[in-house]
């Protein structure tokens, strides 16, 4: 199956009865099965793991945070994250994998939730992809390109309108 590299589009943080959201949208959307972006349903720590780490905030922290720690223990035993993979959707349920490279270049795939597993990419400037079954089962279009071809659409119509226009037309 395809894999697809995935960019953090938005992250919303809840908070009591709202759940906090991830975002996800293809980098290059051409690669995508059709125009998708994919929501994640998170939690609100998990949301603030994450922003955390794409604001690059965790390196102004004392001690390390969770993600820090996995991070760490990860390269001391001579491995780093090589990618995160968002494996799998059943109903609202995102199931992902770390792929962790050995110094030998020996791949071990460990299961995650796909919060943890962003949160720990962000940390490491690791690529996240997701596979396109799960794109093609779970995603939404962007709303926003069909928005904007409309509006070309639209203007290259007034714009034809307008250059067919004559003075009498106005008498």
């Amino acid at each position: 199956m395809a894999l697809i590299q995935m960019d953090i589009q938005t992250i919303v943080v809840g908070g009591g009865p709202v759940a906090s959201l991830l975002v996800l949208k293809p980098r290059i959307p051409e690669e995508a099965p059709h125009d998708a972006q994919l929501p994640i349903k998170i939690g609100p720590v998990e949301a603030m793991a994450i922003g955390v780490g794409v604001n690059d905030s965790h390196r102004t922290t004392d001690r390390p945070m969770t993600h820090d720690l996995l991070n760490n223990v990860i390269e001391s035993l001579g491995a780093h994250l090589d990618s995160v993979i968002i494996s799998a959707v059943s109903g609202t349920t995102f199931f992902a994998q770390l792929r962790i490279e050995k110094e030998d270049g020996e791949a071990i795939f460990i299961d995650s939730r796909p919060s943890d597993a962003i949160a720990l990419a962000v940390r490491t400037g690791a690529p996240i992809y997701a596979r396109s079954d799960v794109l093609t089962t779970a995603s939404y279009p962007d709303f926003k390109g069909v928005e904007k071809e409309e509006e070309e659409h639209e203007m290259e119509e007034f714009h034809k309108f307008v250059e067919n226009l004559s003075p009498d037309d106005f008498a």
